[in-house]
């Protein structure tokens, strides 16, 4: 699930700019360039869902030009909770119980049905997986402006953070505002897990 533009930031024309580009190249990935970008992030992830043994996950359904494929779900395992996109785009979360249990939901999004969870149950999970156009070697990750997944990363406690990209998307800077928040790693279809440690030493 994106972060959406709706009001939320007022954003400096060098990011509008950048996003922009960042999208249109997203668009020109043909349909086997994507499959086969998911099948390295998954692979990745599933690699890290092994070692770390996370008490809860939040991740998310990507749409169809977004790394990580729309199964990304099934590869993150039954300790898992989905957003939910509310009117002011802050994110509620219900628990995932199957590719069954996802419906369409505003913007084109695919949303798990069941108890609403509450916009605090990410400070349950100890593996945050988010949406990203970028992030940099700073680990400052640049969404769309919606503030959406900002929020989420904004309340998750100690949970080790992850943004998806596709290649190319890993870059010396982004531009930031002061609410934009870091992630601690990044995966990308060639290098893999980047850790945001590991680039600022």
């Amino acid at each position: 699930m994106p972060d959406f533009a709706g009001g939320a930031e007022k954003p400096r024309p060098g990011k509008i700019a950048l996003r922009d580009q960042l999208l249109a190249a997203r668009k020109s990935l043909t349909p086997q360039t994507r499959a086969k970008a998911a099948a390295a992030i998954q692979a990745v992830l599933k690699d890290l869902v092994r070692a770390q043994s996370p008490t809860m996950i939040a991740g998310y359904v990507p749409l169809a030009p977004e790394p990580g494929g729309p199964d990304l779900p099934e590869v993150l395992g039954d300790r898992l909770i989905l957003p939910v996109l509310l009117p002011d785009n802050d994110l509620d979360w219900v628990r995932y119980e199957g590719p069954d249990t996802l419906r369409p939901g505003p913007r084109g999004l695919r949303e798990p049905i069941g108890p609403r969870l509450g916009v605090d149950a990410i400070t349950q999970a100890t593996l945050l997986i988010v949406p990203a156009l970028a992030v940099d070697r700073s680990g400052m990750r640049l969404g769309r402006g919606g503030g959406s997944y900002d929020r989420a990363l904004a309340r998750a406690g100690r949970a080790y953070t992850v943004a998806l990209l596709h290649d190319g998307e890993l870059l010396p800077e982004v531009p930031a505002e002061p609410h934009d928040r870091r992630v601690h790693a990044a995966i990308t279809p060639a290098e893999g897990l980047s850790d945001t440690a590991d680039w600022t030493k």
